[in-house]
């Protein structure tokens, strides 16, 4: 049995936030994935499901933020699980807004929510951490993360999470570059118009003058056959 933890706030007023991305990621596995409805448990919302052949608690905890540890641990014992089988899905600001890492262990970086996990569970699980930018100053970080997504972001969001809930079942299997590159390619495929985005684009066909656009060419004079200016132009071009 594998623990999929997805990090956030609950409340209306936080669904939206930067922060609760995690909590997005795990709706979108649930609902791809039909798993069951969410239930209470382990201080936290828990839903039960399969992915690539096992079996797997998705949580999100409901302590808030700041003690995710507390649900995520109380679950963790329960299943007397080690810190291996559990992966946690979070928003993360020093990455650019749509990128998307996965790692074993490291530090909290300053994650309310990882610090709390690694408290209560030590630092030893899979980190699937979900770009939403910096806000550029270190003293705007708490207003961005629990801001809410902006309308365009939408547009690169829902392509990153329908990613992430189609290929969930290759961190179930431990595959986890696979899954960076799948999410990665999906993100490329419906974001960029063409497949080669490294190639120039071709040049456009050259552009007529205003000018020549104005003053379309018009059909030659047509010379005179008889008269005195005829009889000229004769003489002049050797023509009898």
């Amino acid at each position: 049995m594998l623990v999929f933890a997805g990090l956030g706030n609950p409340g209306a007023k936080y669904e939206n936030n930067r922060h609760n991305v995690g909590f997005m990621a795990a709706d979108a596995i649930a609902r791809r994935h039909s798993f069951s409805p969410w239930s209470r448990k382990f201080q936290g919302l828990i839903s039960e499901g399969t992915l690539g052949g096992e079996k797997i608690l998705l949580i999100k905890p409901q302590t808030f933020m700041n003690l995710s540890g507390q649900s995520v641990g109380e679950a963790l014992r329960f299943y007397k699980l080690e810190p291996a089988a559990l992966t946690v899905f979070y928003d993360e600001i020093d990455l650019a807004a749509g990128k998307l890492r996965v790692k074993m262990g490291g530090g909290s970086g300053g994650h309310n929510g990882i610090r709390s996990l690694d408290q209560h569970v030590g630092n030893a699980y899979r980190r699937v951490r979900i770009g939403v930018g910096h806000p550029g100053v270190k003293e705007m970080v708490h207003g961005h993360v629990l801001g809410d997504f902006a309308k365009a972001d939408r547009e690169w969001l829902d392509v990153l999470l329908d990613a992430i809930a189609d290929d969930a079942g290759l961190l179930a299997k431990g595959d986890d570059n696979s899954f960076m590159n799948r999410v990665t390619l999906a993100l490329r495929e419906k974001l960029v118009p063409t497949g080669d985005d490294d190639r120039p684009p071709p040049k456009a066909p050259k552009q007529q003058s205003h000018i020549r656009q104005a003053r379309p060419q018009q059909a030659p004079a047509k010379l005179p056959e008889s008269g005195p200016m005829a009889a000229m132009l004769k003489k002049l071009f050797g023509k009898e």
